[in-house]
């Protein structure tokens, strides 16, 4: 069993226990469930630098990423600093995160917020518009191209932004479909933990121009995102490399700063 299929077992198990704590009734009866979202897509469209900041205490192949910052003074950085958008992790077990980092971001920042968790269920769909998310991440590697369909769609009707991440040729042909914004590329094998940009640069040429192309995992530098950017990729997202440090908002500013230069 790889981690992406332990993370989905256990995921499946929380969101039963979930549904039966919280209903769907009160999910919707949320202040932040009527909210106006934000196009993640098309501030990448329009943006120069592309960047997704994301805030991220743990992951499953680093273990501790940093622990003492709080999510409040990271999205206020990440704005400040002029990202395209946020991603916070809302997955405990693995990744140290919660809903709650999803509602204290959206307390402190107008930037587009993404879910990143692990979607297996419509409800969480719910939740994520309910605690103020304006984009989710879909996984191919974990869904069907009938529950990509369906959650994808679903989702539309919510307003909210759909990316979709694919590791190779077989998820992506299974996954295009109008209901997508966002196409994302992980460059990291769910397998061996191995990142490398050519699975990017691969499969550029098969994703259709409708979608705007992220790439996502081993971009740390620059130059990682100037190779990039001639395979059409719009967006770019940075899970490790601000976080990282004691300031990522310092961090993002600077380094969308040289990029620009």
């Amino acid at each position: 069993m790889n981690i992406l299929d332990k993370i989905t077992l256990d995921k499946r198990k929380e969101v039963e226990l979930r549904k039966g704590l919280i209903p769907v009734s009160q999910l919707e009866q949320s202040v932040l469930f009527e909210r106006a979202t934000v196009s993640l897509a098309n501030n990448l469209r329009n943006s120069t630098s592309g960047i997704i900041a994301e805030h991220k205490r743990r992951s499953p192949s680093k273990s501790v990423i940093n622990n003492n910052l709080n999510v409040q003074d990271v999205a206020k950085g990440y704005e400040d600093a002029g990202v395209c958008g946020m991603s916070v992790l809302t997955d405990g077990k693995y990744f140290g995160g919660s809903l709650d980092d999803l509602l204290t971001a959206r307390a402190s920042c107008n930037l587009p917020l993404l879910r990143k968790e692990f979607i297996i269920d419509r409800y969480q769909l719910l939740e994520a518009k309910a605690y103020g998310a304006d984009v989710i991440l879909l996984i191919a590697a974990i869904l069907s191209r009938d529950e990509i369909k369906q959650f994808s769609e679903f989702a539309k009707n919510l307003n909210l932004d759909v990316l979709l991440e694919v590791h190779n040729e077989e998820e992506l042909h299974k996954s295009v479909m109008p209901s997508l914004d966002m196409l994302g590329v992980n460059n990291r094998n769910l397998k061996t933990f191995e990142v490398s940009l050519e699975t990017s640069k691969t499969l550029s040429t098969i994703i259709p121009d409708d979608f705007v192309k992220v790439s996502e995992s081993g971009i740390s530098n620059i130059e990682a995102i100037k190779e990039l950017q001639p395979y059409g990729y719009q967006g770019f997202l940075i899970g490790e490399n601000f976080m990282k440090t004691d300031n990522p908002g310092e961090s993002a500013s600077q380094f969308i700063k040289n990029l620009e230069l």
